[in-house]
């Protein structure tokens, strides 16, 4: 291959130089620590990391802030999946990774940048104790619920959800109902209506194109299933509630 002559001079150098790398388990164990959760326990793996940053770890650049940069980089981007693996929203993980990113980029010290990689590093363990605090819905039923939310524009039945979270429908639909106490068409349909209630508040949509949007099979169908939910049909529910306030003059409200 191209690289092999590059590789084996490289570990060649390493070898003669004495450079051994931080062994895999003990890197696995600073990942997995985030994603438990376990705040205080990360402060001290990186406190004590942070006093040799550079030992066990590659050069990726000759120039220091470059190279820190990359090693920045390649950390937030392996915790947000380490976090998003064990329930952390994909959009939250990935765009707290982005955050981090452009504001290591404006920098252009070594320790400030070793700070933030430390902040960022508890961002993520605080966000993951929470998580596991406060939701107990299983792993799969919390991807189950992600899913849905990112695809209520597609038709959404068991059999869809219960392949992308691997498992049985029947198994599915017993743990779903068991833990949200409602059943997996039911909370479709629920979120569905709650959408369409804030589509019919805050824009101008028409009902057809708000049916067609979260994947309803009809104007009529929508219609229907909103005032089951509702209790009123949706043109009625836009007159109530359009735009409330449209304008706010001289602190008097005009509706």
């Amino acid at each position: 291959m191209k690289t092999d002559r590059d590789l084996n001079y490289r570990l060649y150098l390493q070898k003669n130089d004495g450079f051994t790398r931080n062994p895999f388990e003990q890197e696995l164990k600073f990942y997995r620590t985030i994603q438990s959760g376990d705040v205080e326990g990360i402060r001290e793996l990186y406190a004590a990391a942070r006093r040799n940053f550079a030992e066990g770890k590659g050069t990726l650049s000759s120039d220091p802030v470059r190279n820190i940069m990359y090693h920045f980089v390649t950390a937030v981007a392996l915790i947000a999946r380490f976090c998003v693996e064990d329930g952390l929203p994909h959009d939250v993980a990935y765009t707290l990774s982005d955050i981090y990113i452009q504001r290591a980029d404006k920098m252009n010290d070594v320790n400030a940048i070793l700070d933030l990689l430390g902040d960022m590093q508890i961002d993520f363990a605080e966000r993951m104790k929470k998580l596991k605090k406060e939701n107990v819905i299983s792993l799969h039923v919390r991807r189950c619920i992600d899913y849905i939310y990112e695809h209520l524009h597609e038709e959404l039945t068991l059999n869809v959800l219960s392949e992308h979270v691997g498992l049985n429908p029947s198994y599915l639909s017993k743990l779903f109902s068991k833990e949200t106490g409602m059943s997996v068409k039911s909370f479709v349909i629920r979120e569905k209506v709650r959408t369409a209630e804030n589509l019919l508040k805050n824009s101008d949509f028409s009902c057809l194109d708000i049916s067609l949007a979260l994947g309803f099979s009809s104007q009529s169908a929508f219609i229907s299933t909103f005032r089951k939910q509702v209790g009123m049909t949706p043109k009625k529910y836009r007159e109530l509630h359009y735009m409330d306030v449209i304008e706010d003059i001289g602190g008097k409200k005009k509706i």
